[in-house]
């Protein structure tokens, strides 16, 4: 081979090795280069999504600082209509009485078929025996609360069929309801038909009749100014004097007045209460006048875990309406045309013992007793009632009762003659 065409491939096999090392330099500063601008756009997409976390951390601290949390719906004992609070509740009551008198009868539409009234015993005649079906006791209420100024403004109204003048069991049963409690209350006062401040009605017995062991039970609604602080309270009450020989009378000027002192721990309740009263009579040529009084304790005392005591010890001069379901009057018409007071004093006490899981047992006596002057006529002038009872009663669905219940009462007049009444009574009640 001649000497210029080896010196030309010994040119190109150098140029070619000069370009294959160019070429492989450019690829790897290609690489390189690439690898630099990929680490930087990691770097960049890291600054950006630190500082997107910051702002998020800060959009939603601001947002929760500035929008409270949304309210948790609460549950209310009612509904509203606009700002005021309204609850509807009521009592449906089917009462079946199996009743013996020893003497006499009962009007079959007497309220005292209804339930126990212990005056209304019978004395003389033929004994006579009866089975009543009744809802009368049946009873609804409406009560109504709203915010006013510091505090909050309250009323209540509240009927049942008791007693009812214008039903009878010929065809429908038809009864018109009652009023037994209608009042407002504002801090401290009430005002209107509510049960007298002279009664605790923790003291009530449990039973399965509408009421039981009235004998020398304070039991009273009726209309009151009452003002109530801490454990004290203090009421006037609509005056009304009922005589034993002059009829009913209307004629105070002066109300009731009662003080009352409540005690209250884990032992249960008592309450000492004290009654004034003015007995007055206007026959039209004379006004007569005298004052009555009367002092009670009662309550409900606990007796181990779950059973209770539930008591009333009342005693007085003039206190009549107010005890036994006006078994007897607040005063009579002496010979010489003067009102004098009637004394008698009475209490109650029951005994509630519950047992399995929603039966209980109910038992008590119950008993007044009165000191009648001797010019009234002692054929008909009650001397004493007394009753005792027992009941069972259980809950065969939430608020839904069942009662059975036995009692027995005794009427006694100043002539040393008495009635008796036996009761047998079953009862379904649904409170709603």
């Amino acid at each position: 081979m001649s000497r210029t065409i080896r010196g030309l491939l010994v040119t190109a096999s150098a140029v070619a090795m000069a370009l294959t090392a160019s070429a492989e330099q450019t690829v790897e500063d290609r690489i390189a280069a690439l690898e630099a601008m990929v680490a930087e756009l990691k770097a960049e997409l890291a600054s950006e999504k630190a500082a997107t976390d910051a702002d998020i951390v800060r959009i939603e601290t601001v947002a929760t600082q500035a929008a409270p949390a949304p309210a948790v719906p609460q549950k209310t004992d009612g509904f509203l209509v606009g700002d005021a609070t309204l609850k509807f509740g009521g009592l449906i009551d089917l009462d079946v009485h199996a009743t013996s008198l020893s003497d006499g009868a009962i009007a079959s539409n007497s309220i005292a078929r209804d339930f126990y009234i212990p005056g209304a015993t019978p004395i003389g005649g033929d004994g006579t025996d009866f089975t009543d079906f009744t809802a009368e006791s049946s009873r609804f209420f409406l009560a109504a609360s709203k915010p006013a100024g510091d505090g909050t403004v309250e009323g209540y109204i509240e009927m049942d069929f008791l007693g009812s003048a214008q039903g009878n069991e010929l065809v429908s049963n038809s009864y018109s309801p009652r009023l037994r409690r209608a009042y407002v209350k504002y801090g401290n006062w009430l005002a209107g038909q509510e049960w007298s401040t002279f009664q605790n009605t923790s003291a009530i017995p449990e039973s399965a009749s509408f009421l039981i062991l009235s004998d020398g039970m304070i039991f009273i609604r009726q209309p009151q100014i009452r003002y109530a602080k801490g454990n004290w309270m203090f009421a006037l009450e609509n005056p009304n004097t009922t005589t034993l020989n002059a009829g009913s009378r209307d004629e105070n000027l002066i109300p009731d007045l009662v003080a009352r002192y409540n005690f209250s721990g884990a032992y249960g309740n008592v309450s000492v209460a004290g009654i004034a009263r003015q007995l007055r009579a206007d026959f039209g040529t004379s006004e007569e006048q005298t004052f009555g009084y009367g002092l009670s304790v009662s309550g409900k005392l606990m007796a181990g875990e779950s059973d209770d005591i539930r008591f009333n010890l009342v005693g007085g001069e003039g206190i009549g309406r107010y005890v036994g379901l006006a078994a007897s009057r607040s005063a009579a018409l002496d010979p010489n045309g003067k009102l004098e007071a009637i004394p008698s004093y009475g209490g109650l006490v029951a005994w509630r013992h519950p047992f399995g899981e929603t039966a209980r047992l109910n038992i008590g006596y119950s008993g007044l007793f009165v000191d009648n002057p001797d010019y009234l006529p002692a054929a008909s002038t009650t001397k004493s009632v007394q009753s005792a009872f027992g009941a069972v009663l259980w809950d065969v669905a939430p608020k839904v009762t069942v009662g059975f219940e036995l009692m027995h009462g005794i009427r006694e007049v100043e002539s040393g003659a008495d009635g008796s009444i036996s009761r047998f009574t079953f009862s379904t009640k649904y409170a709603f």
